[in-house]
């Protein structure tokens, strides 16, 4: 990660507020940056391979995506300028 990531003043903010040294904030901010890039069926897939590594049976792996999902932030698709004023003006 580097400082054209736009992330400058966050990584410098954590080193200044925690106890990390910069390459741990770094680390940390790419890690948090990862988690919250997946998409909503790359959770729902990954979730579904870790809850059957658990001989948990279907129905109730659906249910808990379901939860697990209304609590979860995911990546925005990509859109076009068109798409966002489609969005802003109807």
């Amino acid at each position: 990660m580097s400082a054209a990531s736009g992330l400058e003043d966050l990584i410098r903010h954590l080193e200044q507020t925690t106890r990390l040294r910069r390459g741990e904030v770094e680390r940390v901010v790419s890690e948090i940056l990862a988690y919250f890039s997946e998409s909503a069926e790359e959770f729902i897939t990954r979730r579904h391979g870790e809850l059957q590594a658990e001989d948990e049976r279907n129905d109730r792996i659906f249910a808990q995506i379901g939860d697990e999902l209304r609590q979860r932030r995911f990546a925005a698709p990509a859109l076009t300028a068109r798409q966002i004023r489609r969005l802003i003006y109807g």
